[in-house]
């Protein structure tokens, strides 16, 4: 359990350098933005691919 949290937050860690660094994570393109009156609707659906692609990947080099 130990190991699964110090993983968790290093991944969090690292995430959020990556975005101080610039990388517009959340405003992929491909992502759904439909503004309408006064409302937004927001859906990050390439965003949350690329999230799930890169959490698969680490998970499976710390399963080895």
């Amino acid at each position: 359990m130990g190991r699964t949290l110090v993983v968790v937050g290093l991944v969090v860690a690292a995430v959020g350098a990556v975005m101080m660094l610039g990388l517009p994570l959340g405003r992929l393109p491909g992502d759904i933005v439909v503004s309408r009156g006064r409302g937004t609707f927001y859906f990050p659906i390439v965003t949350s691919l690329v999230v799930s692609v890169v959490v698969t990947l680490l998970l499976s080099l710390f399963r080895r």
